[in-house]
This record gives structure tokens, sequence and C-alpha cells, in this order.
């Protein structure tokens, strides 16, 4: 892999992470778009240690509460403020998707990269995405979620280990379909993320260290996904504010109409 493959991968799964468009799915079909070789599924999780650092970075603040709040949880063993209560929520959501992940990796390396797949995926979830949050009301904040919205979040989010559908795709869908505001969705499935992503990255980074050629070209793609998925967080955030997550859904839907095209138009 060269330099400036590293860095465009790192660019792409940056922005695409963090928005519901499906990073998976972007950096599966890149690849097969532009003619270079399958990165394989190790590189892709070792650019999500930049998303990882851009989470942690972004949301310190609220990362240095949950802290606070897990060890008085630990002492007191039972949640009584809204901080303790989402430390309870996160480990309930993340759950899932961690025993999911370990089921399902040989699927997620292999039969799950049909890009006729993927770009099924990313039309249906852009059609869920678009209907949820047009016809849901969006009234709820974070601090009314119960354990049972965590769990049907958490469960949402298991559906990610498939290219197409995007994991905070996934999660924000869910928390819009149980009327959370689009705030509230999107800030729960950035929390929500650091667990999963810190998995995934002490799992699978010694796999992709040992399959590069080089570092350096890794070591790019790591910094340009952390400072383009900093940027993608500020960006969403500041647009749901003001506007739905309609946009997105259009991009889903037109994009995995083109995939869609381009294996018609190559007889694949």
């Amino acid at each position: 892999m060269t330099i400036f493959q590293a860095l465009i991968l790192g660019i792409i799964q940056g922005f695409t992470e963090l928005l519901p468009i499906s990073s998976s799915a972007h950096l599966a079909l890149t690849p097969w778009l532009l003619g270079w070789p399958d990165h394989g599924l190790a590189f892709d999780v070792a650019l999500h240690l930049g998303t990882l650092i851009a989470i942690v970075g972004y949301f310190h603040a609220e990362w240095r509460m949950l802290i606070v709040a897990a060890i008085s949880l630990a002492r007191k063993r039972r949640a009584e403020t809204p901080e303790e209560k989402r430390v309870v929520f996160l480990v309930i959501a993340t759950i899932p998707a961690g025993i999911a992940g370990l089921l399902l990796e040989d699927a997620a390396e292999t039969i799950f990269r049909s890009p006729v797949l993927i770009a099924t995926n990313l039309i249906v979830m852009g059609i869920l995405l678009w209907a949820v949050d047009r016809f849901m009301s969006r009234e709820r904040g974070m601090e009314s979620m119960s354990w049972k919205d965590a769990m049907l979040v958490g469960l949402a989010q298991c559906l990610a280990l498939v290219p197409g559908v995007s994991r905070s795709g996934s999660t924000i869908t869910a928390g819009r379909a149980l009327k959370l505001s689009r705030e509230s969705a999107a800030v729960f499935s950035f929390l929500l993320s650091m667990p999963i992503t810190l998995a995934a990255v002490v799992f699978k980074f010694p796999d992709a260290l040992r399959e590069a050629e080089s570092v350096v070209p890794l070591a790019v793609g790591v910094v340009a996904a952390a400072l383009s998925a900093w940027v993608a967080i500020a960006v969403l955030l500041r647009y749901v504010a003001r506007r739905s997550y309609g946009v997105f859904a259009v991009y889903r839907v037109a994009f995995g109409a083109l995939i869609l095209y381009l294996i018609y138009a190559r007889g694949l």
C-alpha cells in the first residue's frame, strides 16, 4: 500500500465512520472502484485508532465525567446520577455488538464485503434512516433513556458488522426510532462507538502491523482518520441541531444506486 492510498483511505474512514453513511462500505468499495488491491479488514480496523483518538479528544469532558461516575458506581453498586446511569447504558449497549463481533468475524472479512450486498444495504438503510427521522417526534433527551432503550440501540449496532449498514447509521436510526432527539441520538452513538472501537483496535491492530510492509502508510492513515473524524463530529452535531438526517439518506441511496449501476456496467 502506498502512502497516498493510506492517506485517502484514512480521510474516508474518519469522515464516514461518524457520519451515518457507512465507513466499512466506503473502505471496501474504494479499492474496488479505483482498482487498488484490497487492503483487508485488519487495515480498516487499524484506521479506527484515529477515529478513537478523535472521539476521546472531542468528548474529553464527557469522558472525564463518565470515568468519575463509573468509579462512584463501582463503590455504590447502584446508578443514581444521570452520569452513572449513562455508564450502565453504555455497558448494556456494548454487550450485543461484542458478542456478534466474536461470532461473525470470519463472515465480516469475506462474504459481507460483496459489492452487491454493500450497495443494497446502503440503499435499504438510507431509506429506513429517512423514514424514521422524518416521521418520529424528537422530544426526548439522553436523560430520559432506559436500559431497554440502551439494549435496543446495542442490538442495532450489531447490524454494522455488515458493510453498508453503518454503525453510526444503525445506532442513530435506532435512537430516532426510540424518539430521541437528533442531537441526543448522535451523541449517544458517538459515545457508544468508543468501547467497541477500542476492543476492535486492541484485537486487530497487531494484525495490521504484521501485514504492513511499512508502518509509515499505516501511521499516515491513522493521523488522517483522526483529523477527519474530528471534523465529522463537529459538522454533524452542528448540522443536526438545525436540520434532519435526510441529506445522508439521499447520499446513501445515490451511492448505492451508483455501485449497482457500475456492477451492471462492468458485467460483474
